[in-house]
């Protein structure tokens, strides 16, 4: 059985991303996914996600299997202690987002 956890909220960004704040027993930080302007191909990240000025994961584009089909991200994170794979899902308007760990 899959149990999802919620470990960040966000808000959209005036720069076209998101920013937010991850929630973990080892992580309590404030970062943003910051739109990917360098993509080479589909397969490239969508997002950067940054600490401050510090590059620390990508998120890429999924669509959801339900119908409609909802975009939302993949989204790792590479911390050497607590590397993260999780996903952030949009509201319906678009405006907020929520970062969910599967456990």
């Amino acid at each position: 059985m899959t149990r999802k956890r919620t470990i960040g909220r966000f808000r959209r960004s005036k720069q076209g991303g998101w920013e937010g704040e991850i929630n973990t027993l080892s992580i309590q930080r404030a970062i943003r996914l910051v739109p990917n302007d360098n993509r080479v191909n589909d397969n490239a990240p969508a997002f950067r996600v940054m600490l401050g000025w510090q590059h620390i994961g990508d998120a890429w584009e999924r669509l959801s299997r339900t119908e409609p089909p909802r975009e939302y991200w993949r989204v790792r994170i590479d911390d050497p202690f607590c590397p993260l794979s999780a996903m952030l899902f949009p509201d319906a308007e678009g405006m907020t987002a929520q970062l969910v760990l599967q456990v």
